[in-house]
């Protein structure tokens, strides 16, 4: 195995961690509610405080990444989110339990943000440019497929014991710091003063407007709380970039979205992770509840999907290296938007053996555009910003993530309200009872409905189909979303393999000396 082969194996198990641990957690929040006794907002705070603090910090890990040397921020990054995993499967039982989970699951995800983009701008070092897309097809493919391993490998091991959720990060963590000592991956320093204040205005900007985001199904769109969150960051978030655009030695270099291929890059990676990371969680419910199947079968159900993924995003980097990413995210968006437009048809027929083409084939298209768009925006940025730009392009992934979360959520929990009144209604439920219902589905998978005077097969049936009519709705719009993706990278995308803005800036320089005189 040659060195950037090496590298690239050694950065896939270093972020392996980090992707399954995005999706995990929410299938043993039932079991580690259960036995903790933590309240329902705690449960909600082990799974966003997570999200949250890799939102915030993206940006602050990219820079630091690039000035304080890849392979360390990677080796600190393994090292600290091991010991917050070890400690989230340790949290004793008391009083205590709700603040050592959530403070340590927040640690996590800040290691995570220092730990991603210094892996990403390594991987991309190692590799000729030529060379680049397939080699970031196999890290996109494998490390935003994990994505999906979560639901699955966590459905098997809350059988066991939540706790080795946490735990089984550990063996993970230690191959990733063998093969990292081994690969002696670039470590290059390229000291400059932080910009603190930046980093402070930026977290303060994206923590407030995911915290919103979030919370919006709890505290509703129109509160005080939701409104002053979004628009306190929004100040945060202009003063942030007015600062940016002003200073010698910015947090990060925002002249490179004058780059209408970046921009655009960095749009699509947004409206995918809409769809792309809400679909994990969405899918686990419905495969739980509509299907009726365990932990585990949902995991099952969220592989085909992770099939197709997996696949495509080879395609995708071959096509990247041979014509550059316009064409593989036309592809990937027609794909994926065919997909989930087929998987939301036959929601209601409650076969999964009808839907394992059309979760292949939204995967397939997923799998396409991430890896191709990813790989674009990083070769247009200079050699010694790689770290730098992941920041920027993983928090424009996040942030579209959480506002898919935030819309889909309210969505389904709206559409859910009223099919389970009018399933339930049809069978004489009392329509506050089957309001009780609802409330109790969108509370947790797997959640019995109550009360009611119909026999239980036909309730749970009734709960079912109105389970799949609400979902139907959500995996439309995710096809639109998808379809919406196509008409950017028609309109935005540039043709043609990416250059840099040092280049662009070079060619500019020179033009006019090599006008006639």
């Amino acid at each position: 195995m040659n060195n950037g082969r090496l590298v690239l194996v050694a950065m896939v198990f270093a972020c392996a961690m980090t992707f399954i641990d995005q999706t995990i957690v929410a299938i043993a929040i039932p079991d580690i509610e259960k036995d903790l006794g933590l309240s329902d907002d705690a449960s909600q705070w082990v799974v966003n405080g997570y999200l949250l603090a890799l939102a915030a910090l993206f940006a602050f890990g990219g820079k630091l990444g690039d000035v304080m040397g890849r392979r360390s921020m990677v080796t600190v990054g393994v090292i600290g989110f091991t010991l917050m995993s070890v400690l989230c499967g340790a949290t004793p039982d008391g009083s205590i339990a709700e603040t050592w989970i959530i403070v340590c699951r927040i640690l996590q995800g800040a290691f995570a943000a220092l730990l991603f983009p210094a892996a990403v701008g390594i991987v991309v070092d190692a590799f000729v440019a030529n060379e680049r897309g397939k080699a970031l097809a196999i890290f996109f493919g494998v490390t935003g497929g994990l994505t999906a391993v979560g639901p699955f490998a966590g459905g098997y091991l809350v059988e066991w014991t939540w706790r080795s959720i946490f735990w089984i990060n550990v063996p993970v963590a230690i191959i990733a710091l063998i093969l990292i000592h081994l690969s002696k991956p670039d470590n290059t320093k390229r000291p400059q003063k932080l910009d603190y204040s930046g980093t402070v205005l930026i977290a303060g900007a994206m923590g407030l407007v995911v915290l919103a985001l979030q919370q919006a199904t709890e505290w509703g769109w129109t509160s005080v709380q939701t409104i002053g969150c979004i628009v306190v960051g929004l100040i945060l978030g202009a003063i942030f970039i007015k600062r940016e655009l002003s200073i010698e030695l910015p947090l990060l270099q925002l002249r490179i979205f004058k780059d209408r291929g970046f921009a655009a890059d960095n749009m699509i990676l947004a409206l995918m992770s809409i769809a792309f990371v809400p679909f994990f969680l969405f899918a686990s419910e419905y495969a739980q509840i509509a299907l009726g199947q365990s932990a585990s079968g949902a995991g099952e159900y969220i592989m085909y999907f992770f099939i197709g993924f997996v696949i495509a995003a080879q395609v995708g980097g071959r096509m990247l290296d041979e014509h550059g990413a316009k064409k593989p995210v036309l592809l990937g968006s027609v794909l994926s938007a065919v997909g989930f437009f087929m998987l939301a048809g036959r929601a209601t027929d409650l076969d999964i053996g009808d839907q394992q083409w059309p979760l292949m084939i939204a995967g397939a298209g997923v799998g396409m555009i991430l890896g191709p768009a990813s790989t674009d925006a990083l070769n247009r940025a200079a050699k010694t910003a790689y770290s730098e730009v992941t920041g920027i392009t993983q928090t424009a992934r996040n942030l579209g993530a959480a506002l898919g979360l935030a819309v889909l959520s309210t969505i389904l929990i709206d559409q859910l309200k009223t099919n389970t009144v009018d399933r339930l209604g049809a069978l004489g439920v009392p329509r506050a009872d089957a309001l009780q219902v609802s409330r109790e589905l969108t509370s947790g998978p797997g959640a019995a409905p109550s009360g009611g005077s119909a026999p239980s097969g036909e309730m749970m049936h009734a709960v079912q189909m109105a389970f799949a009519e609400s979902m139907q709705l959500v995996f439309y719009i995710m096809a639109g979303v998808m379809a919406s993706i196509y008409v950017i990278a028609q309109i935005w995308m540039v043709s043609g393999r990416a250059k840099s803005v040092v280049e662009a800036e070079a060619e500019s320089a020179a033009a006019p000396d090599a006008s006639p005189g």
